[in-house]
């Protein structure tokens, strides 16, 4: 019965997860949605600014402290191994629909692109970038990523292999496609406000945080073998290899 509460648990956090990735791309097209980045009754500047501003600083402090070590070992005081995956998922997830829900609209235009043909391109390099950063997580174990594969395998008796140091297709031209196809759906848009600038830029400078701190952890967990693909392959931009 608790195996089955874990697998209930887990596949629940997947599918909050699933309403909050589909959001996020319905948020920040402008489409479908029924608040995205742009709808709503603008408030003054400066309060939108620090509303906004929280709301992305909760969501990295949450997505950095919870990937820790430190904080993997005081969780596990009160949350099981196998729904540990699940559990961060879920809070991520919480948050991101939180910033959704109150994100304040900053509708003032930095660019809007009127001709038909680039404002097509841009809106197919978003879909792109939208398609990359799904595409990449199943390169890597897209369920694992996510926990289900963990409470599977717990509710079946099964033992989850370690980690195995992999580069599977998109892996050998960028080790970072996830965070790639982020990039390019935030910023491939033909209309792009003052609010959506904001967050672009914003989740691009945690991007390159993030990237920094989960390199450390991998180089930690795989040695040698992180650190020589490291210097072959390059972080975002294929043939460019960067530290």
């Amino acid at each position: 019965m608790i195996r089955m509460t874990r697998l209930a648990y887990g596949f629940a956090a997947y599918a909050v997860f699933l309403v909050a990735f589909l959001y996020a791309v319905g948020f920040t097209s402008n489409v479908v949605v029924p608040k995205s980045i742009d709808s709503g009754t603008p408030r003054p500047i400066w309060p939108a600014i620090f509303t906004n501003v929280a709301l992305l600083s909760l969501f990295a402090i949450q997505h950095s402290v919870m990937a820790r070590k430190s904080f993997k070992a005081w969780l596990h005081r009160f949350v099981p191994a196998p729904i540990e995956r699940s559990t961060y998922v879920l809070a991520a997830s919480l948050v991101l629909l939180l910033l959704f829900w109150q994100w304040q609209p900053m509708p003032t235009l930095v660019w809007d692109v009127e001709n038909a043909f680039l404002s097509a391109l841009l809106t197919g390099l978003m879909i792109v970038g939208w398609l990359t950063v799904l595409f990449s997580t199943f390169l890597i174990n897209h369920f694992e990523l996510f926990g289900v594969q963990q409470v599977i395998a717990d509710a079946s008796g099964a033992q989850i292999a370690p980690p195995t140091f992999r580069t599977p297709l998109l892996y050998k031209f960028v080790r970072h496609p996830i965070y790639l196809g982020f990039i390019i759906a935030f910023w491939a848009t033909p209309t792009m406000s003052l609010g959506h600038l904001l967050f672009a830029v914003a989740t691009t400078a945690y991007i390159f945080i993030g990237i920094a701190l989960e390199e450390r952890d991998l180089v930690q967990l795989f040695g040698e073998k992180y650190v020589s693909y490291r210097k072959a392959v390059a972080m975002l931009v294929p043939g460019m290899r960067m530290p």
